[in-house]
């Protein structure tokens, strides 16, 4: 899943800079609901094997509507990375990936 494409120049810039595999952490944000941090732990688990969901961090924003959890997932490539980070901007609880 390389080359052209919505993220393939961002992910060419960063396979450069990284040296796999690689501990990476991952920002996603989305409103605060009852699903939204299981939902994370189950696609982040889906993509990388033995992801331990007791490593989330988790921060609610000042009005609390919003919550951000942050994963550090151990990645073996850039195609496993794509295929995360894909996969979690199309969840439909999923506002922000960084």
């Amino acid at each position: 899943m390389s080359g052209p494409g919505e993220f393939g120049a961002a992910f060419d810039r960063l396979e450069r800079l990284l040296e796999f595999p690689v501990d990476f952490p991952l920002k996603v944000m989305g409103r605060r609901v009852d699903d939204f941090t299981q939902s994370i732990a189950a696609t982040v688990g889906e993509h990388v094997p033995g992801f331990d969901p007791a490593t989330m961090e988790f921060r609610a924003s000042s009005q609390g509507t919003w919550l951000s959890v942050t994963v550090t997932v151990r990645l073996d490539s850039r195609e496993q990375l794509e295929r995360l980070y894909r996969a979690l901007t199309a969840h439909p609880l999923v506002s922000i990936v960084l």
